[in-house]
């Protein structure tokens, strides 16, 4: 664990996601839990560009070829897909991102800081075939699929400070 990850205010998850260490009862990188967690709500509520500014945040605190890079720059590619498919109906621009997201997420653990990323990663290849499997589907966190609320999207404003 590196220093500019440590946040001790993180809560635990529920179960035991490849991130969280059970020994210690701490995650990995706390950051990226807490970044994570408002990430998929924001996207959850439809909030596209917060939740990808959550990631992308999270993402410049790790070096290229490491698994939470490769976790944070898909979930950037995920939110920008979205954006691009609900925000301007471009699905050309919206497969072009989710098969790079597709990419940067094969081989992160199925359940990496308590996302359902097998799931994410199902639809996201259905989506390239079908984009209107996207209406109502959201990213599940820990077994549920939390919306926003305004700590979340308190959160995505701090990054642009």
């Amino acid at each position: 664990m590196d220093d500019h990850t440590r946040d001790p205010t993180v809560e635990p998850p529920a179960g035991t996601p490849t991130g969280w260490d059970p020994e210690a009862g701490r995650w990995d990188h706390a950051t990226l839990r807490r970044a994570t967690v408002h990430g998929v709500a924001c996207y959850n509520a439809g909030a596209y560009h917060e939740s990808h500014d959550c990631f992308e945040a999270e993402w410049y605190n790790y070096g290229r070829g490491s698994t939470e890079s490769a976790f944070c720059h898909g979930l950037v590619q995920v939110a920008a897909g979205a954006y691009k498919h609900f925000d301007f109906g471009n699905d050309d621009g919206m497969r072009s991102l989710f098969e790079t997201a597709l990419q940067y997420l094969r081989g992160v653990p199925n359940d990496y800081y308590g996302v359902d990323l097998l799931a994410v990663r199902t639809t996201l290849t259905n989506a390239l075939d079908d984009p209107a499997v996207l209406e109502g589907w959201q990213i599940e966190i820990d077994g549920e699929a939390p919306v926003a609320t305004d700590a979340d999207f308190a959160y995505a404003a701090g990054l642009e400070e």
